[in-house]
């Protein structure tokens, strides 16, 4: 092709025909321009296609993760909600003028409200991939972008409130170390004992006195207080904001 051009240039030259020429070379240019545009079009095209591909994957990514971390989350809101419930069945024992509770029943509610330490653990490695590796930016959507930013600050937020927690729940737990009360009859009305394979303790004692002492009634009523707080200031706000995140990813998988 370029020989041919190549010899009708040379062929107007000879023929002395410089305004044909002068044409001639014009069209010259503008079919190269047109040929570099052309070639620009299309590995931009290759571009945004790699890109879109790219976003995809991403999204695909993130919302296995989300959906793992939303499983984890209801699971937590379970889990919060029986210490709530427990806790506030024991508080009923404790304010009513004749309790009506077996040491069997107290051992089951003990063990059940305050055995489970809680702690949410999201699927993060994915979303922290993309944040350290500069990727996020390939994801078109602002308000996904921000929210998925916003998200490793909450989970600070998250970890405050669950070691407050932790240790409202510790306080009630270490009245069960002194001498007063036993753990080891909460573990053998439970079944757990035997399930520990420990050896049962020749004399029983009863835990029933607790619910007698201003101290366990006071750390568990903060307990419970905190456990509430942390379902309806933070777990639920943070479930509502994982479905957020699923239904924006969802949206720009479908665009």
């Amino acid at each position: 092709m370029i020989k041919f051009f190549r010899k009708i240039r040379q062929k107007l030259i000879k023929e002395k025909r410089v305004k044909n020429y002068l044409i001639y070379a014009l069209g010259e240019i503008v079919l190269v321009v047109i040929g570099i545009l052309i070639a620009l079009a299309i590995n931009n095209a290759n571009l945004r296609r790699i890109d879109s591909n790219n976003e995809q994957n991403y999204l695909e990514g993130l919302r296995f993760e989300f959906q793992v971390s939303q499983m984890k989350l209801a699971e937590l809101l379970t889990v919060n909600q029986k210490n709530l419930d427990g806790s506030r069945e024991i508080l009923n024992y404790i304010h009513s003028e004749e309790p009506n509770v077996t040491e069997e029943r107290l051992s089951e509610l003990l063990f059940e409200t305050l055995s489970d330490d809680i702690s949410f653990n999201p699927n993060n490695s994915f979303l922290n991939e993309l944040i350290n590796s500069g990727n996020l930016k390939n994801i078109s959507s602002i308000d996904l972008r921000n929210k998925l930013t916003s998200w490793i600050a909450t989970m600070d937020d998250i970890k405050r409130q669950e070691a407050e927690l932790s240790s409202q729940r510790e306080d009630v737990l270490d009245l069960f170390r002194s001498e007063n009360f036993s753990i080891l009859t909460i573990l053998d009305r439970t079944g757990v004992r035997e399930a520990l394979d420990i050896t049962a303790s020749p004399e029983a004692h009863s835990n029933l006195g607790i619910l007698d002492s201003r101290e366990f009634e006071n750390d568990l009523l903060i307990f419970m207080l905190t456990s509430e707080a942390t379902k309806t200031n933070h777990y639920e706000p943070l479930m509502q904001g994982i479905n957020a995140i699923l239904e924006e990813i969802e949206k720009e998988l479908k665009e």
